[in-house]
């Protein structure tokens, strides 16, 4: 059966767009892409949808062979893969991003703001590489926030935490900014030593990790893509 409101066509660029293109679907899609696999993991990824709405754009893609829902056995439940079709699509949903960093305008992106998003994708693309050995609690503020001001990022052997309430642990370095600011350094639009000097980014705690922010800090996947001009 053919979804409502597809396009009629053989053409497999519209039998795909039927598919793929359903409002919230990319989306879903680049957050599988990104190593989501749990609902509410997914949930967390597209704050704005709602549960009824993630569940059904969950069951089309199943429905279409792009998803495949699993046992997920370390915590019970169930979990969603991508199946071969799924990573099939794994270079497209990149190349819209590609695009997107490339030729939107930056103004037009920063209008978009989302503590929630952005410091989930901090997490979990955060690097500990450049870390010294043992837990690092890492405390954001946003002052200009009336709720979701205070993050916490914990950094140890068992991988990279996210707290929006205070875990308790000794913190390391606290960064204060807006989040404009902070969105616009995770997507590669300026960086955190020009911020600092700007005066728009403080950080206060240990020195070391300080001047290392910009090489641990989880940057979005597309933030190497310069902006170029559109005609």
């Amino acid at each position: 059966m053919r979804p409502m409101g597809g396009y009629g066509q053989f053409c497999p660029v519209a039998m795909a767009a039927e598919i793929v293109c359903r409002r919230w679907t990319v989306l879903i899609l680049r957050e599988l892409c990104a190593g989501s696999t749990r609902f509410n993991e997914l949930r967390r990824g597209v704050p704005l949808m709602s549960p009824t709405l993630l569940s059904q754009r969950l069951r089309e893609l199943e429905e279409a062979g792009v998803i495949a829902r699993v046992s997920a056995s370390d915590r019970g439940g169930s979990a969603y893969r991508l199946t071969a079709a799924g990573k099939d699509l794994e270079s497209i949903v990149m190349a819209m991003g590609i695009w997107g960093q490339r030729w939107v305008e930056a103004q037009a992106s920063l209008k978009n703001l989302d503590p929630l998003l952005l410091m989930w994708d901090m997490r979990r693309n955060l690097d500990p590489t450049p870390l010294p050995a043992g837990r690092k609690v890492i405390q954001f503020l946003y002052p200009e926030l009336r709720s979701k001001r205070d993050w916490w990022l914990i950094i140890d052997s068992a991988g990279v935490d996210l707290c929006s309430v205070d875990p308790g642990f000794e913190v390391a370095l606290y960064v204060v900014t807006d989040l404009r600011t902070m969105t616009a350094i995770w997507m590669g639009l300026t960086t955190v030593q020009d911020e600092v000097r700007a005066g728009r980014l403080e950080l206060t705690g240990d020195a070391g990790l300080g001047r290392s922010m910009q090489r641990w800090l989880g940057l979005s996947p597309f933030a190497k893509e310069r902006k170029r001009v559109a005609a």
